[in-house]
């Protein structure tokens, strides 16, 4: 795991909890959508706390870690440590109906990929900042920045 310096971290962004639905009753494609965003911003964030670069070289390392691909393998490695709950959640977001994947991306990258990031956007609506952070520090774990 990374080491972070003594002081908490300021949060990245702050959550507005939709009012009219429980969090857990938002669609999967809901979720994705945020979780989308949510997911860019803490990657942008580490590659931008992690070393000084220049922004195309930024781009490029950032794309490395939201293709679908590399959100398909980041999900295999999260799975052995999520909760019965964030699992039910990976399931729901891998089975939903996202619409067509990208020409370049593989069907079942594609899914998996929506199914994390249908994960990270259930935890923000959560709330869940310790768990989101803990899960970003596992992505992080073993990859040069």
């Amino acid at each position: 795991m990374t080491e972070r310096s003594s002081q908490p971290l300021p949060p990245v962004i702050s959550p507005v909890i939709p009012t009219d639905v429980p969090v857990h009753l938002l669609s999967p494609v809901v979720l994705a959508y945020i979780g989308d965003a949510v997911f860019e911003i803490y990657i942008r964030q580490r590659l931008i706390a992690g070393s000084s670069r220049k922004p195309h070289e930024l781009h490029r390392v950032a794309t490395s870690y939201v293709c679908a691909a590399a959100q398909a393998r980041l999900l295999q490695k999260w799975m052995p440590i999520l909760t019965e709950e964030e699992a039910d959640i990976v399931r729901r977001g891998r089975n939903t109906k996202s619409g067509q994947p990208p020409k370049n991306a593989d069907p079942a990258d594609y899914r998996h990929a929506t199914a994390l990031e249908c994960l990270v956007g259930y935890l923000y609506y959560q709330g869940a900042k310790d768990r989101l952070e803990q899960l970003m520090d596992y992505a992080f774990e073993d990859k040069p920045q």
